[in-house]
């Protein structure tokens, strides 16, 4: 059962908080005596009044009326939206797939697959909703229920919006102005149009199209996507060097966001919020806002957002002298931005790998459509024997030239993205041909120099146990999690890869090995005492980690792991859990 959402927010008014209050509980509940009616009222109150959303949806779970199979199907695929808005995407998907593959129903499946689009994306999984951005642009044509069409129509333009498609989402939004079904308004068409020019870089805070979508769904008392609005004009005001303005109006909308409790947007005012007080010259206020957007930001997220929190950290800490501070706010902040920059490069890659698979299957449906007209065309002049052996010979060499030109095309496309693979597909880091190449010629660069580097090899304790017992969904979670929590301890000049299975190396350049062992022992005690929780299961772990320097094996990468390797073996042969590096006596030490 969906949960009332939390009116926690860093905004203490007494006035916001009262009116929180008021509006989660100041509606009566009245008997249910028309359930699709009632399921028809809670659908149209999602954005609109959300609290009310919320509790209309508790009720009918808690009366439990009498409900047909439709209506059944209807109030599922309400609790997967409701899920979702609050951000458990896994659970979301599991219930719209349920929708999708089991309702029946053509417009609620069809919803459900428009939603399921936004829930992909989220998850970062482009390329799947790229390709079912596809199948429903292909086929929105033939939707009859204004409602549903007005549904795919807003997540086919958020998509492409998402691909960078800035023409093709606001084409898509202006096809909404022509089928707003009853009892919407402009409010959503308008706002995304707006939402595509923002991210198009094509608006100021004096742009009438964004001035027109606010008053829009101001006056359709549609305060979520207001709220969105408003955060873009925050947001050009910053941009702007406007920092008052941007700091009038998040206290002004503050009230509306903590009601909403839309985790998107409390993220981004509180970010902006801190950009304002930066530009006013308070630091330590721009601090305290930072630091809140820094806790509010979930274990692994990868935003702009974040990025610009700790941007702004950085800037204060260094302005303050603070070096270590400074230090650990810069790499925080270029983690980020690496990240959200690899995301975009990852949406423009799956937006071209789905083009070229819809190509490949036009070029298939012209084959076949060409093999047809060339049979008709035999069985039409089987008189003039000369003229259609001629024609027919003309035509698959036409067909045959069409085939090879397309598929050498297809051919090279895939060669050029073969070789942009350079990265682990479960945990985003190097890949293990990719690491031992870059691990050697970094070497040898290194070696010119006479610097100093450590090779860290790393085993995962048990991990196969924790297959076994969990699953290999909980033991890709830990894999995840053993990549974040090493993320953290790295300097982006570090190499990190996965070597196969559940055994990761890292490359430290320049650094010493009494450093490398501090290094290397953070690692192991941070992933001991933080433990997975995934499906209400905890599962804790432990690693056994080698250590090789280049002052005692010298440059060759071969002996290096060599040396990591046999460390690593001593770790596990002598209880787990722990560092062991070797000395330059030949003998092992432990951390």
């Amino acid at each position: 059962m969906p949960r009332l959402p939390s009116c926690s927010w860093p905004w203490p008014t007494l006035v916001g908080l009262v009116l929180c209050v008021f509006l989660q509980t100041g509606h009566a509940a009245t008997p249910i005596s028309d359930p699709a009616a009632f399921l028809q009222q809670t659908e149209s109150l999602r954005l609109k009044d959300h609290p009310q959303f919320v509790q209309m949806l508790e009720q009918i779970h808690r009366e439990a009326p009498r409900v047909t199979s439709g209506e059944q199907w209807h109030l599922r695929y309400l609790d997967a939206w409701e899920t979702m808005f609050q951000g458990d995407y896994g659970k979301s998907e599991t219930q719209l797939h349920d929708v999708i593959d089991h309702s029946g129903d053509v417009d609620l499946t069809a919803k459900a697959s428009a939603l399921l689009l936004s829930n992909l994306a989220a998850n970062r999984r482009y390329e799947e909703a790229f390709a079912l951005a596809n199948r429903l642009a292909t086929g929105v044509s033939e939707i009859k229920d204004p409602q549903t069409r007005f549904t795919v129509l807003i997540n086919l333009s958020q998509m492409l919006d998402l691909a960078g498609q800035t023409d093709l989402a606001i084409k898509y939004a202006r096809m909404m102005e022509n089928v707003v079904p009853p009892g919407e308004t402009l409010c959503r068409p308008l706002s995304l149009q707006a939402a595509a020019l923002s991210n198009g870089k094509r608006l100021t805070s004096s742009s009438p199209e964004l001035q027109r979508a606010i008053d829009t769904c101001v006056a359709a008392r549609q305060p979520v996507i207001a709220n969105a609005m408003w955060l873009v004009l925050s947001s050009l005001y910053l941009d702007e060097d406007q920092p008052a303005k941007a700091m009038a109006l998040l206290d002004r909308i503050a009230p509306s966001i903590l009601i909403n409790h839309y985790y998107p947007h409390m993220l981004s005012a509180q970010v902006q919020r801190a950009q304002a007080y930066e530009k006013l010259h308070h630091d330590s206020d721009a601090r305290k806002a930072a630091l809140v957007a820094v806790a509010m930001g979930r274990p692994g997220d990868i935003s702009e957002w974040l990025k610009e929190a700790y941007e702004v950290l950085y800037r204060i800490e260094k302005k303050r002298s603070n070096t270590a501070s400074t230090l650990s706010y810069y790499e925080h902040y270029v983690a980020q931005d690496k990240g959200y920059l690899n995301d975009i490069s990852a949406r423009t890659l799956a937006y071209e790998v789905t083009q070229q698979h819809m190509l490949v299957q036009k070029l298939e449906t012209e084959r076949l459509s060409k093999q047809n007209n060339i049979l008709r065309l035999q069985q039409a002049l089987d008189i003039k024997a000369v003229e259609t052996s001629r024609l027919y010979n003309g035509l698959m060499l036409m067909v045959l030239v069409s085939i090879v030109f397309w598929l050498y095309r297809l051919k090279r496309s895939q060669l050029r993205f073969k070789k942009l693979s350079y990265h682990d597909g479960l945990t985003g880091i190097l890949n293990h041909q990719h690491f031992i190449s870059e691990a050697d010629r970094v070497l040898h660069l290194l070696e010119k120099k006479l610097g100093s580097a450590c090779l860290i090899s790393i085993d995962l304790d048990h991990f196969k146990q924790v297959n076994d017992t969990h699953g290999h969904a909980m033991g890709d979670a830990v894999l995840r999690h053993t990549v974040a929590i090493c993320q953290q301890q790295l300097r982006p000049t570090d190499l990190f890869g996965r070597l196969g299975g559940e055994e990761f190396a890292i490359l430290l350049l320049e650094c010493s090995r009494d450093q490398s062992m501090a290094i290397a022992d953070r690692i192991r005690m941070t992933i001991e005492t933080t433990p997975v929780d995934g499906d209400g299961c905890i599962v804790s772990f432990s690693v056994s980690v080698g250590l090789a320097s280049t002052d005692r094996s010298g440059y060759v990468l071969q002996r290096l792991c060599r040396e990591a390797d046999a460390a690593l073996y001593r770790a596990k042969r002598t209880g787990r859990n722990r560092v062991i590096a070797d000395t330059e006596n030949g003998s092992l030490v432990e951390a």
